[in-house]
């Protein structure tokens, strides 16, 4: 959600790209372990519902973050190439995409976990 947030201050001008970077930059990396140790998870477990919705986002974050600009910072954003109107959509987009698979694997964690409670 902060990212989808982001961008629209971005877009109609309430942060600057240099703010944006630096605030979204330092949350790159706990997104992915998080995201990496919750398909882990899912893989140890054997749930295969959430190795399918989990597995191409993590394919998709290892690409994402092998192909990032050199920057001094760790992270995925650069100032530079962030105000760019193509790639403003494309993150917004992408912000989308995930809270989307977000969303569909929390509800599907609390439905394994209530089908394990009740059986």
């Amino acid at each position: 959600i902060w990212n989808i947030i982001s961008f629209d201050e971005l877009k109609t001008d309430y942060k600057n790209p240099i703010d944006l970077c630096n605030s979204l930059n330092p949350l790159v990396l706990p997104e992915y372990a998080l995201q990496g140790f919750v398909a882990f998870c899912y893989l140890y477990y054997m749930q295969y519902l959430g190795i399918v919705i989990m597995a191409p986002l993590t394919a998709y974050h290892a690409y994402r973050y092998l192909r990032r600009p050199r920057m001094s910072v760790l992270g995925i954003y650069d100032p530079t190439a962030v105000m760019n109107g193509d790639e403003m959509d494309r993150n917004k987009k992408e912000g989308f995409i995930k809270l989307a698979l977000y969303l569909i694997n929390f509800f599907a964690g609390l439905l394994w976990m209530i089908l394990a409670v009740s059986s």
